[in-house]
């Protein structure tokens, strides 16, 4: 038995928020640290269960890293071993993403298949076909991947679908090979700019990200930066909806407005006012919401990582909504929780139909990381209390989220088991 969070309903939120540096963008940008033998210094680093564990994975390869607040450094001089085990990579999905920098830079990688999230198969086949397009021979066997170098050498790469993790893993390794290589329909992501100019600051030579065209060309070898991550758009897209559910009055500072328009989007269209301002954004939540649809789709479209708190609002709105989820296939999972609450929610394949009403307090189990986010805010809403268990899943995505919801006037308490 873990700690869990009550959250007594009816509060209405009011005041500031600072959302923390990007959970998804700092992971790969971590793993790209590999790719140099200097020092790095990186800025906004949020205090993150996932980040410990990618801390953990870079030191069992050789580095040394060492936090100072919110300021990480990791001098990457001593990297030599090229094996990630599974005592690491089951514990988190982004693990996978080292092996790219390690195929760069020692040429030879070993890591075991990932875990993470249970949200649905993110398969490997994409980061795969990318490796052995530049001249690494991959092998599988015992739940491990095994890359080493043959003719390592620039190539054409067209993704099947645009992933995010395997335009990540073939720009790091694609950084130190020799000669041009061009991957088309590339995940367009702007944690996948923010790793561009990562690699950039260190000497490498890409352009593209942004795009669903990316061209690199290869150097041979990089250098020390200090970087500052971007702000995290899904904790600010989760806030946003805090204010929404609970008719309140909330000003984001430290955002990037331009990626957060799906979800700014979607929010107007429900009736949530939102407001420019010098430091970010204020959203001010209103009584009488409209229902709308929504389906997921790769960035710039509406982000799977704000399906699961897009319908706890959706399910406090009365009339119908539909919600098409196209990214992963088991990312409904938070839907029986939310049921178990008062939400009247019909799943028919990869479609939710949302009929709102009205939340109730119940028990209820974080079942992955955004999962966790939506029984927040539908506890920010429900008559009674809600207490939500399994908070492990909640501490690897967002830093100290029930002190910032309490400091914006929310109900919420973290408790040890009785």
């Amino acid at each position: 038995m873990g700690e869990h969070l009550l959250v007594r309903g009816g509060k209405i939120l009011k005041g500031q928020v600072n959302i923390s540096g990007s959970k998804n963008a700092i992971l790969p940008i971590m793993a790209a640290s590999l790719l140099s033998e200097k020092e790095i210094i990186l800025n906004e680093v949020p205090d993150l269960e996932d980040i410990n564990v990618m801390a953990e994975a870079l030191k069992l390869l050789g580095a040394k890293v060492k936090r100072e607040g919110k300021v990480l450094i990791i001098d990457g001089s001593g990297v030599s071993n090229y094996e990630l085990p599974e005592s690491i990579s089951r514990r988190m999905r982004a693990s996978n993403l080292v092996m790219g920098a390690l195929l760069g830079r020692l040429h030879e990688a070993r890591v075991a298949f990932p875990g993470g999230c249970a949200i649905g198969s993110r398969p490997m086949d994409l980061h795969i076909k990318g490796f052995k397009s530049l001249g690494y021979e991959i092998s599988e066997g015992s739940g491990y991947l095994h890359g080493k170098e043959q003719h390592a050498q620039g190539k054409e790469i067209m993704l099947d679908v645009p992933s995010v993790g395997a335009t990540e893993n073939i720009m790091m390794a694609a950084a130190l090979t020799p000669g041009y290589t061009i991957i088309r329909n590339a995940a367009r992501e702007p944690e996948i700019v923010d790793l561009q100019n990562f690699i950039n600051r260190m000497g490498a030579r890409i352009k593209g990200a942004g795009l669903d065209t990316i061209r690199i060309d290869g150097v041979e070898r990089l250098g020390g930066v200090e970087h500052t991550v971007i702000p995290d758009r899904i904790e600010a897209g989760t806030f946003m909806v805090a204010a929404a559910i609970s008719c309140g009055d909330v000003w984001l500072e430290n955002i990037v407005v331009e990626h957060l328009q799906p979800v700014i989007s979607k929010l107007t269209e429900v009736g949530v006012e939102i407001l420019p301002w010098s430091g970010g954004l204020r959203v001010v939540g209103k009584r009488n919401y409209r229902p709308t649809d929504i389906k997921t789709m790769p960035y710039p479209g509406f982000p799977t990582d704000m399906q699961a708190q897009m319908m706890s609002l959706l399910a406090a709105i009365p009339g119908t909504s539909v919600m098409v989820e196209t990214i992963f296939e088991n990312r409904f999972m938070h839907v029986q929780e939310l049921r178990r609450m008062g939400a009247d929610i019909k799943i028919e394949g990869r479609v939710a139909i949302i009929k709102g009403g009205h939340y109730e307090g119940a028990n209820v189990e974080s079942t992955d990381l955004r999962a966790g986010a939506a029984l927040i805010l539908a506890g920010l809403a429900a008559r009674g209390e809600t207490r939500i268990s399994k908070l492990e899943h909640i501490d690897r995505g967002y830093e100290k989220i029930h002190e910032k919801f309490k400091a914006l006037g929310a109900d919420v308490e973290r408790t040890s088991p009785d």
